[in-house]
């Protein structure tokens, strides 16, 4: 399988996915981990407070979606690596071209689409 637009397209979306991800977190490379940024409060009024647990609660759900996100890239670009993109990690068949047209960072076969969430990370 040629790989290269896939890769091409992959790395675009790493490169968006990353800039998303630098507005409200902090990358640590240590662990590849996203951290999320926390506004500084210096004042102690409650509805500011409240405010703020509520943006950073907001900021946590939004870094978790992200961070899946850029899991499923960076793991489609290592598959490229390593020779193993496009290929169904349950049954072990080809990922067909149009399911990896429209999502490249497909884990499975389209018989396998709906057991893909199962997948660890």
């Amino acid at each position: 399988m040629d790989t290269s637009a896939y890769k091409t397209k992959l790395d675009t979306l790493y490169t968006d996915i990353v800039s998303e991800l630098s507005d409200i977190a902090v990358h640590n490379p240590t662990t590849d981990d996203w951290e999320v940024k926390m506004p500084e409060l210096n004042e102690a009024d409650e509805s500011l407070l409240a405010d703020a647990a509520e943006a950073a609660d907001e900021r946590i759900a939004e870094l978790d979606a992200l961070e899946t996100r850029y899991r499923s890239i960076t793991r489609a670009l290592a598959k490229i690596e390593a020779g193993t993109f496009g290929i169904c990690e349950i049954s072990g068949a080809p990922i067909e071209n149009d399911r990896l047209a429209v999502n490249p960072e497909a884990r499975t076969c389209k018989a396998h689409m709906d057991q893909e969430s199962e997948l660890p990370m």
